[in-house]
């Protein structure tokens, strides 16, 4: 078992669900995104899931996307964001920070250099093109103790969930439902579907599951105890910032960490 698997598992026993807080750098500048990832580390946010911008992010939904573009006018450099929050991941030992990227920022940086400078305080990376089939890329990131994450979306074949499984370590990420993010549904017949879902998954492996897209309120929050480890909050921080700026930002983080 992964130190970021552990982590889960230790925080997992005084609490019913872990929170996965995702903010985009360079969003709407560095030091704001930077000062976002500081109020909801601040506030007791278990895991920060912090996204490099790309022109081209299509897994997520038009809130993250709009916002990518915005950040990329700040022509944000991989090498600066890493070094920006290896220094929070320090800063906050009781937390743990996740850096999501899309592919093509990191081939460019290098898998080698990438693993080396990630070792010791960035506790694991998402990469939502990085199909399973190629997990062999990153195996520099394995061996410098930085926990690849796949995702599992629903609809995928029983032989995928269980080769995906078979590569997991520290966490899974589990796609609440086909489609992108920030666009979710509360019915009962889809509260159903997702319990067969995950059930499915839990055949297979121990390690901790996170579900996200379309998680949104606390009520949300709340609806998923029980099913999985961690629930993974985006859009809902972005739509709250654009709302009413950092007051309204933390207003929304004191929302989701009030389950308990």
């Amino acid at each position: 078992m992964t130190e970021l698997a552990k982590f889960i598992k230790k925080e997992r026993q005084t609490k019913s669900i872990l929170l996965m807080t995702h903010v985009i750098y360079g969003y709407p500048s560095i030091d704001e995104s930077l000062q976002m990832m500081k109020t909801l580390l601040d506030k007791g946010a278990a895991i920060l899931e912090v996204q490099f911008p790309f022109s081209d992010p299509v897994a997520d939904g038009p809130v993250i996307t709009k916002a990518c573009h915005v950040a990329l006018q700040s022509k944000p450099k991989l090498k600066q964001c890493i070094a920006d929050i290896s220094a929070l991941a320090k800063a906050y030992p009781n937390a743990r920070v996740l850096l999501m990227s899309y592919l093509n920022p990191l081939v460019q940086y290098g898998f080698e250099e990438l693993g080396s400078d990630m070792s010791g305080n960035i506790a694991g990376i998402v990469i939502p093109d990085l199909p399973i089939d190629h997990h062999k890329m990153a195996a520099p990131l394995v061996a410098a103790k930085v926990n690849p994450i796949w995702l599992i979306i629903p609809g995928m074949e029983k032989s995928r969930i269980e080769f995906v499984s078979e590569q997991a370590q520290g966490l899974i990420y589990c796609v609440s439902r086909k489609g992108v993010t920030g666009q979710g549904s509360d019915s009962q017949s889809a509260r159903e579907e997702l319990q067969r879902y995950l059930g499915e998954i839990n055949q297979f492996t121990d390690v901790p599951l996170a579900l996200g897209f379309g998680i949104a309120s606390a009520e949300d929050v709340k609806g998923i105890v029980g099913l999985v480890d961690v629930a993974v909050v985006g859009s809902a921080f972005l739509r709250a910032f654009q709302q009413g700026g950092m007051a309204e930002f933390a207003a929304k983080a004191d929302e989701l960490l009030s389950v308990k």
